[in-house]
């Protein structure tokens, strides 16, 4: 899959539109003024900061926009304040102090947002307007229209989000020149390449708690990967759904599916015995989803144990889903990874072989 890549963009001198993932979540923290709300996980951010330094270095006008959460109407808990105040501390290089502070609102065109610098602005939640989640209605229509006229060039870099039919994903770049954000080009080109010519054995390993979204993808890869891994609360729901089918339709590769614990909270010692096993005979490991419950300290025995065999096994290491980085992340383990992709869903629909809406609409 060949994008059409931001390198090939003349963006110097115009205002480029850049849709990138800002849906980063958030912990509250006390300030000597109030209580404000402060970014929990920056992964997402410092991956898209690449192409927002690469188009203000290039001479580009920069309104990036993106969404937070899912407000119904307008929610200042769901603000992208955060965010400004993190973008003013990496790109002017600000203290966390100073960052730290309420800074002002301003406005583009009639959209709310907060300007960084003078070659790069902010726009508040996308999510804030009806229009974003109905592109196809009169609403939808009008405001991809209004998104548009703020600029001459349209930049996805927003993976997460490609496999949602949002304004600001499918419509906008119908009324402009549009491309492929750097990291967007390296997501699809990281997970091209698992299913292209992965180095074998290729493991993949699928937990969490959503069978529906997860499903498609145990399916693909039982006919493509060397191991099929599942584990976590879809485990008990999978293991179902292979008695209902007599295991016929996936059998044709090496499927394990783990045992849980008595509460069901995570998978038992045997099963990560059994899945270790596996992952040391691993070239290519891809990993969605925990493997049992990581909400506190005391919880995530078997989702850490894979971790560290997955860094141990020193296979090329592709992972995905907020709550797994997330979990790596608190454990210091992150780093120790080959690629981590922003999208949790779209990773799941781009390997599962599905048209993501967002991609298409950029051919």
């Amino acid at each position: 899959m060949k994008l059409p890549a931001l390198e090939k963009a003349k963006v110097f001198g115009k205002t480029v539109f850049l849709r990138a993932d800002l849906d980063v979540p958030l912990e509250s923290q006390k300030s000597k003024v109030k209580s404000q709300k402060s970014i929990e996980d920056d992964t997402r951010l410092k991956a898209g900061l690449t192409t927002i330094e690469y188009l203000l270095k290039h001479g580009a006008k920069v309104i990036l926009a993106g969404h937070l959460g899912r407000p119904e109407g307008i929610d200042k808990s769901l603000s992208l304040e955060p965010v400004a105040r993190w973008l003013l501390q990496k790109i002017k290089n600000q203290s966390p102090i100073q960052s730290g502070t309420k800074i002002k609102n301003t406005k583009i065109g009639e959209f709310e947002g907060w300007k960084i610098t003078p070659k790069l602005f902010l726009l508040e939640n996308l999510r804030f307007y009806k229009g974003e989640e109905n592109p196809s209605t009169s609403s939808g229509l009008e405001f991809a229209r209004k998104l548009s006229s703020l600029a001459d060039i349209y930049v996805n870099d927003a993976f997460a989000v490609c496999h949602r039919t949002h304004a600001s994903i499918v419509s906008v770049p119908k009324y402009l020149p549009h491309f492929a954000g750097l990291h967007l080009q390296e997501e699809i080109k990281v997970l091209s390449s698992v299913l292209d010519k992965p180095k074998r054995p290729l493991v993949v390993i699928i937990g969490g708690a959503k069978i529906e979204t997860k499903l498609p993808l145990v399916e693909k890869m039982a006919d493509f990967a060397d191991y099929v891994l599942v584990g976590g609360k879809i485990a008990k729901e999978f293991t179902e759904i292979l008695k209902a089918q007599n295991q016929n339709k996936i059998r044709k590769t090496t499927l394990l599916v783990a045992d849980l614990n008595q509460d069901g909270s995570d998978i038992t010692p045997k099963s990560v015995g059994n899945f270790l096993q596996i992952i040391s005979l691993a070239k290519t490991v891809v990993w969605n989803g925990p493997v049992g419950k990581i909400s506190n300290k005391d919880s995530g025995y078997g989702t850490l144990k894979l971790a560290e065999g997955i860094v141990k096994s020193k296979a090329y290491s592709v992972v995905g889903g907020g709550d797994t980085v997330a979990f790596l992340k608190k454990m210091g383990l992150i780093n120790n990874f080959s690629f981590v992709s922003t999208g949790g869903g779209a990773m799941l629909e781009f390997l599962s072989g599905k048209k993501l809406p967002g991609l298409a609409i950029l051919f």
